[in-house]
């Protein structure tokens, strides 16, 4: 029997997460189940079953993949000194977490921003996906932080503020970007990126003595 490569398994993993991934997105994850999955990927179950146990590990996986991806390009961004600017930073990073899944729709718009909001609701009843969630969101904050205080060490922010804070502010500033774009439909990063950019030239207004 032909051995099959690594690349093949990829893509059929690969296959299987963008699948249940719309399928989340368009239905939430009680009302999926994995025959709505084998219909949208059109694999067998055993195919299926040979790289996820089930519903619960699919998700658990998407997650998993999303913050790891993100984390790791605030981690990069972070080895610069000084690193780019907020605004710069976020509407990159952003760009390219929904330039990897622009290609997922439901219904004409975009799965991402709806696929978010779904693991958000299905946290509060799911402590595996919770602690997994937990411990991204954990991860994401801590290479903000980093971010943070390499600012401060350039002198371009005030130092002042615990870098927490501003890592908390940040990442709440994206994830509040992402539920529009849910709510109210798509909209470019360059929004995110031009609001930041004003909320950055914010300053004192001048003393009328």
């Amino acid at each position: 029997m032909a051995r099959v490569s690594q690349a093949h398994l990829d893509a059929r993993r690969r296959q299987i997460l963008d699948g249940a991934s719309v399928c989340f997105a368009r239905n939430g994850f009680h009302a999926t189940s994995m025959q709505d999955v084998l219909k949208e990927v059109d694999l067998s179950a055993g195919a299926v079953y040979r790289y996820f146990s089930g519903k619960e590990e699919l998700i658990a996986a998407i997650v998993g993949e999303v913050l790891g991806q993100v984390r790791e390009a605030f981690e990069e961004e972070a080895r610069h000194i000084p690193p780019p600017p907020p605004d710069i930073l976020v509407s990159s990073v952003l760009g390219r977490t929904l330039a990897a899944r622009e290609a997922l729709t439901v219904d004409g718009r975009p799965a991402f921003p709806r696929l978010v909001v779904q693991v958000w609701t299905e946290t509060l009843r799911n402590d595996e996906l919770s602690a997994i969630l937990r411990e991204g969101y954990a991860g994401v904050r801590e290479a903000w932080a980093r971010i943070v205080v390499a600012y401060q060490d350039a002198g371009m922010m005030r130092s002042d503020v615990a870098p927490d804070h501003v890592a908390r502010t940040m990442i709440a500033a994206v994830l509040g970007f992402i539920a529009q774009q849910s709510l109210f439909g798509p909209a470019p990063v360059e929004v995110l990126r031009d609001g930041l950019r004003a909320l950055m030239s914010v300053s004192p207004p001048l003393s009328d003595a």
